[in-house]
């Protein structure tokens, strides 16, 4: 046993060039590719170990740089090729995209997300030295890059693997799913280096997880009740196809459904109409929306919708070629006001980026068929309910850990409105919902979440799914949330302690690995 252990370290460690370049980057985009079944709706979180240790153990031999960004890179393409695969629903069935033409984009949309890794692959072979603190902090660094370059698409984060496994998402309200996913990949690069008999990096990993683990079993309670009565909540699914949603023929239609789904809920606490259910701007459904007010107030009901919202007050005629609007959610009926302006918009869905470079060509300066939505302040007041702050996220914001934190701050509870309908039976809803649910533990706070197709949800403080509707059914969803007062420490601080652990931990090994090169020479 001992022989065939040596003889694996050897292998591992000086004779990587004997593997085929062809079969290491097959290995290392199979490792990327199985990572979707770690998150929902499979679940299988051990893969969410398994998956980066592969990479790590490919990573490890000596190598050249540009062997170490390809392997990465393929690894990238794995994960965002399968991983994120539920976007081909969106460009295929609803961008009338040939089933060719969406296989590349997507194939595209891996090879410029398997950057990340690439990148990290190469920084991890060259600058810092080959071991499980670096490649943890590197993995962490790229997840957080990911929320803000190029405007963020940040999806596939290892910690949301462990979201309902709270032996170790026990961390997240202390300091966000950046720390989750530092712990699971030390974790996973732990285990490989068991493997070459260097057994000091897990016991540190072991170290960590025993603290998080104390967590789960100690419990404490970073938030508390407020203290006043569960309010009683109706989240209306109107379950309208992306086919004929911004259809003009079909906008009444729309409205009648999520008027007649609401009947039966008019006097409950609160009734919630998801993303863009009104699909025309405010001043265009007036008549509608004044009576659905006058319905609210009658029946002693908070209503809350998603509603395209135009501010006419804010055109300038001589700057602006069109009044701004939003993608918006307002609060209107008993003891409610507020409009919440979405902040994160989804880049070439709710506004075309560069769009003044369009004025270079004649033929598209000053089109009025190209309009984008305007990005909302990040200094909104929250929505007011029944005496309560209410923080809200419009889609895939939720994704985006720092912006729900901000948002979270002095409210009771929070609410997520989203049209997923995009996405069809793909896994992609089923991630989205993940994400709430993360967002949740981080915050402390219950979470409702109403969409037009699913998956509609009531999320308690824990991330625990309370209560969730099926999916492609016009519906509705009835239960109680809990109002709750406090701050998790990741609230009051934010991604600041993780950033600083991994930037400390890759200067160490900066330049530690100087140093050892220096000895070396010498």
């Amino acid at each position: 046993m001992r022989l065939s252990t040596i003889n694996l370290q050897k292998r591992l460690s000086t004779h990587s060039n004997q593997l085929p370049l062809w079969f290491t980057l097959v290995a290392a985009w199979l490792a990327g590719a199985i990572f979707l079944f770690a998150l929902a709706p499979h679940g299988f979180w051990p893969l969410a170990i398994v998956s980066p240790a592969i990479l790590y153990a490919l990573l490890v031999p000596n190598m050249s740089g540009r062997r170490a960004f390809i392997i990465g890179e393929a690894y990238g393409m794995g994960l965002w090729c399968v991983g994120g695969f539920w976007l081909y629903t969106a460009i295929h069935d609803y961008s009338d995209t040939p089933t060719w033409l969406a296989l590349i984009m997507i194939g595209l949309m891996g090879l410029g997300m398997g950057l990340f890794h690439g990148f990290l692959a190469l920084v991890f072979n060259r600058m810092v030295g080959k071991q499980p603190f670096s490649f943890a902090a590197l993995w962490v660094l790229q997840e957080w890059l990911k929320t803000w370059l190029f405007t963020g698409f940040p999806w596939l984060f290892v910690g949301y693997a462990f979201t309902e496994e709270y032996w170790l998402s026990s961390l997240a309200p202390v300091a966000g799913v950046f720390a989750v996913s530092f712990v699971a990949i030390l974790l996973a690069a732990s285990l490989v280096e068991l493997l070459l008999r260097r057994s000091s990096y897990a016991v540190v990993s072991v170290l960590l997880l025993a603290i998080s683990t104390s967590l789960w079993l100690v419990n404490p309670q970073w938030t508390k009740p407020k203290g006043t009565p569960d309010l009683s909540v109706s989240l209306i699914q109107g379950n309208i196809s992306q086919d004929i949603k911004w259809l003009t023929q079909y906008q009444v239609e729309t409205l009648k459904i999520y008027a007649k789904l609401t009947r039966t809920e008019w006097g409950r606490d609160v009734v919630v109409w998801p993303e863009s259910s009104i699909p025309m701007f405010q001043d265009e459904a007036a008549g509608f929306i004044s009576e659905m007010i006058e319905m609210a107030n009658a029946t002693n009901t908070t209503w809350i919708t998603g509603i395209p919202y135009k501010d006419k007050a804010a055109f300038n005629a001589s700057t602006d070629k069109y009044p701004p609007f939003y993608n918006s959610v307002i609060a209107r009926g008993v003891e409610a006001e507020g409009l919440y302006k979405k902040q994160r918009l989804v880049p070439f869905g709710e506004y075309i980026p560069f769009e003044g470079v369009l004025d270079i060509f004649p033929s598209l300066a000053g089109s009025q068929d190209i309009k984008s939505y305007s990005r909302g302040s990040d200094q909104q007041s929250p929505l007011k309910v029944r005496e309560h702050n209410i923080g809200t996220a419009i889609c895939y914001e939720v994704a985006y850990p720092d912006t729900t934190r901000k948002n979270a701050i002095d409210t009771d509870f929070l609410l997520t409105v989203s049209n997923d309908a995009w996405f069809g039976t793909s896994a992609g809803p089923l991630q989205h919902l993940q994400m709430v649910q993360m967002r949740a533990l981080e915050n402390g706070r219950w979470f409702i979440r109403a969409t037009n197709t699913g998956v509609t949800a009531i999320i308690n403080h824990k991330g625990r799914i309370v209560k969730r509707a099926p999916q492609f059914e016009r519906t509705v969803l009835r239960g109680e949330i809990q109002a709750r007062v406090g701050n998790t420490p990741f609230m009051l601080m934010g991604n600041y302690p993780i950033l600083i652990i991994i930037t400390l931990l890759l200067l160490i090994s900066y330049f530690g690995k100087g140093l050892t090169t220096l000895r070396r020479r010498g």
